[in-house]
């Protein structure tokens, strides 16, 4: 019963995040007449939001059905999401002037290379 709960949970979580990404572009142009700089930053943080309620409902989900080695799972998951999030960064925020969003793709990759390396080594 309780994986059933948790694969229920799931679910829900992600129907959730993917309802966040659907009207992205309506939220930002919602805004208005805002800098090219702004709209990248509101849109990385609008799909960041969907991304990670997501990856909050795949998580449990993986961790469920293959819990024969949870450890590495949730690693390899998070070095996933880490490189999900470095490319969605690298396509909004690192195309401002803001530095640490420059280097914040950098900083995520390195971070999944770590995890990865760490789950096989």
């Amino acid at each position: 019963m309780n994986e059933a709960l948790i694969y229920s949970g799931a679910g829900i979580i992600i129907l959730w995040g993917i309802a966040h990404l659907i009207p992205t572009r309506a939220i930002v142009n919602g805004f208005g007449a805002i800098s090219g700089d702004n709209k990248k930053i509101l849109t990385m943080e609008i799909i960041a939001e969907g991304l990670t309620l997501i990856f909050l409902g795949v998580l449990p989900i993986l961790v469920t059905a293959l819990s024969d080695c949870p450890g590495n799972i949730v690693f390899s998951a998070s070095a996933g999401m880490l490189l999900v999030m470095a490319l969605l960064t690298l396509l909004t925020g690192a195309r401002t002037p803001t530095i640490w969003y420059k280097i914040c793709p950098a900083v995520k990759t390195l971070v999944a290379v770590l995890y990865i390396l760490g789950a096989v080594l």
